[in-house]
């Protein structure tokens, strides 16, 4: 596409043979990139046309449309472009293998970040009065900035350099607007989340996390001119500063309800302000109004909800606000007039606002790519948020290394589960776009041959029968209870309905029983079904947080239980007996032959994979023998033989300790300042 000028030319006389591209495929290498891209630039108006015929859709495009399309977003390339003049010197992440690499990481950002403006500013679709805007580039790493946070002056930005804006063991940085350079302020593995200033913009405070200690949550402050961390308050996250002198934040009642309080930073003046319903609940951010008397709540059960609205002071009940999908940030506009939101919506993220207190939410951002947070301006005039995009791919290590088995699609973190003889590895995958369908999908390690198992049924959690016969899975439609569905691998015969009470994370159990979990008033519970949906009960007496897994011989649960102060991961039997601690904050899985059982101990960070345990089992045992307390760090498996110490997080065990499969993330986001429109 060197000369546009004289392809739209010929274009304008009317398409030929030659100047029609007949695939997927050829329009992707018409455009030098891959089908998915393609598929995603058409959402957001690339012209594809469609021939159907009785056995199939032919799918065709022509090169001087194509080129019209790709002219017309030529100055806002140039625009972002101008933005990047100053060169920085960046370490790249162990995931960049290349400068190639990242080069095409980066122009496919670029590119989206056009098209996304493209959709929303097209001159078809707004007023002719209105004026372009554009964006402003504030970071240029080569991985990711996220979460940002403005001082009350707006002259300063806080945020996290990672690839997880939440329970992160990556640092924090700050930045002075507009071009100062990004400087690191923390240096340590705790998991953090959520960053905001002072009034004075003295003190940077952000939320952390200890698995090992009493006090789980915690908020430390750090100036934001570097210096050691200090502890403000004990069991307290999501912190903010109403004035002076009064502090908004969340904190434990009991096991993980977690709530909104305020008080002062001694914590005087102490007051409830909103707890949910339910216990496994968690409220961990809240967003207070211009004039403190309302905050929007940011809470998830155990996904993230849909942003509620409270009032700080005992005034009409509280209401879910904003879109109806995951939302994990809100603002408000300096005025009290609008309020604002970062949510996950179909599978697409993008910031809302609505107006307060009753009006209907109007996405203000759209394209491929994705928003997530925001940090609205003190003269309420634009928004920080970052901006980019995200490919999750299938992975697989083995005695030949490492090596992809998808290169489209977006494959779910951790659903990647080998088959009881090893030969397919289960996952489920999103084809087309990350508001696609989450189907599952099978990988014949054999053949190397994907393909999916119930194609146009979408997926929550599933578990593959012993003989790889059946599948039992969870579906969540928008707005309804979740329902529990059994269904044979090869199709031959519907989806039968097990029950649409709400239940979830299904797994088959013993003696053809059915083990999930279900919500009882305001907790969770174990329950067990037949596959006909008869003799419903509640499998043990007391409640849990989540139910994570089932051993391979299906007569262990894995949950999370929640005592007085922290949840603990516990091994409890099906069949009664005594429960036993796995460890304070891990993942836990078998080898599909049972000899094995992984132990997730470090979560993944964008300088590190993470730490994962694989322990040996004695013949006919489904556990290892544990310390008292679990397992706390690798150190603790030393006394058991034959532990392997593995790389990764989340890993999918196979048939032996050196073949496993893992969900690889590959990110890139920037922060920008966008108009508020």
């Amino acid at each position: 596409m060197a000369n546009e000028t004289a392809k739209l030319q010929n274009h304008s006389r009317g398409p030929s043979p030659e100047d029609r591209l007949n695939s997927w495929k050829e329009i992707a290498g018409y455009l030098k990139c891959s089908e998915r891209t393609v598929r995603r630039w058409e959402e957001e108006g690339l012209p594809v046309h469609r021939h159907p015929h009785k056995a199939k859709v032919a799918i065709y495009a022509y090169k001087g449309e194509i080129d019209a399309w790709w002219c017309d977003g030529h100055d806002r390339l140039k625009q972002i472009q101008d933005l990047q003049k100053q060169p920085r010197t960046i370490a790249a992440p162990w995931w960049m293998r290349s400068r190639a690499m990242l080069g095409a990481a980066a122009l496919l950002l670029v590119l989206a970040v056009i098209w996304g403006l493209r959709q929303k500013f097209d001159p078809g679709k707004q007023p002719a009065e209105r004026r372009e805007l554009t964006y402003t580039q504030i970071t240029n790493f080569t991985d990711s900035a996220l979460a940002p946070a403005l001082s009350p002056d707006g002259r300063m930005v806080a945020f996290y350099r990672s690839n997880s804006w939440f329970l992160t063991p990556d640092q924090i940085y700050v930045k002075l607007l507009p071009n100062g350079e990004p400087v690191q302020l923390t240096n340590d593995p705790k998991r953090k989340y959520g960053v905001s200033f002072s009034p004075d913009g003295s003190r940077i405070a952000y939320t952390t996390y200890s698995a090992e200690g009493t006090d789980e949550w915690a908020t430390f402050t750090v100036s934001p001119l570097g210096g050691q961390p200090t502890l403000l308050l004990s069991n307290a996250a999501g912190l903010s500063w109403l004035d002076q002198h009064r502090v908004l934040f969340s904190e434990i009642e009991t096991g993980t309800h977690m709530g909104i309080v305020m008080a002062t930073e001694n914590r005087s003046e102490y007051r409830k302000v909103y707890f949910p319903q339910h216990q496994r609940m968690m409220a961990h951010f809240s967003h207070a109004s211009p004039d403190r008397q309302w905050a929007l709540v940011a809470e998830m059960d155990p996904v993230w909800q849909p942003c509620r609205l409270i009032s700080l002071y005992g005034g009409p009940e509280s209401r879910q606000v904003g879109p109806k999908g995951q939302c994990t940030s809100a603002a408000w506009s300096p005025d009290g007039v609008w309020m604002f939101f970062s949510a996950e919506v179909e599978g697409n993220h993008h910031l809302w606002r609505q107006r307060f207190p009753a009006g209907q939410p109007e996405q203000i951002t759209f394209g491929p790519t994705e928003e997530d947070g925001l940090a609205m301006a003190p003269d309420g005039h634009s928004i920080i948020t970052s901006i980019g995009l995200h490919e999750s791919a299938l992975w697989i290590h083995d005695k030949h290394g490492d090596r992809a088995l998808s290169s489209e699609g977006d494959v779910s973190p951790s659903s990647a589960r080998f088959s009881p003889d090893g030969k397919s590895l289960f996952y489920l995958m999103r084809r087309d776009s990350s508001s696609a369908l989450s189907e599952l999908w099978r990988r014949d390690l054999g053949s190397e041959k994907s393909q999916a198992v119930l194609p146009g049924m979408s997926m929550v959690d599933y578990d593959i029968s012993d003989d790889t016969r059946e599948v039992l899975y969870s579906t969540q439609s928008p707005g309804k209870a979740s329902q529990l569905w059994l269904a044979p691998l090869d199709g031959s015969a519907p989806p039968s309905l097990i029950t649409s009470a709400g239940d979830r994370v299904p797994h088959f159990g013993p003696d053809a029983r059915i083990i999930f979990q279900y919500t009882d008033g305001k907790a969770n519970y174990i329950g067990e079904i037949r596959k006909d949906g008869s003799r419903r009960s509640k499998l043990f007496p007391y409640p849990i947080s989540l139910l994570d897994a089932i051993s391979p011989d299906r007569r262990w649960v894995i949950a999370d239980i929640s005592l007085a102060d922290t949840d603990i991961t516990m091994a409890i039997p099906i069949s009664g007996g005594s429960s036993r601690r796995i460890c304070t904050y891990c993942s836990v899985a078998w080898s599909p032959d049972g000899k094995f059982i992984y132990i997730g101990l470090g979560p993944n960070s964008h300088t590190a994979r993470g730490t994962t345990l694989a322990i040996p089992l004695p013949a006919g045992e489904t556990l290892p023998k544990l310390p008292l307390a679990g397992f706390l760090g690798p150190e603790d498996a030393k006394a058991v033989p034959g532990t392997r110490l593995l790389e990764g997080w989340f890993l999918s065990p196979g048939p032996e300790p050196n073949t496993f499969a893992y969900v690889k993330t590959t990110m890139h986001r920037n922060l920008y300042r966008i108009p508020v429109p």
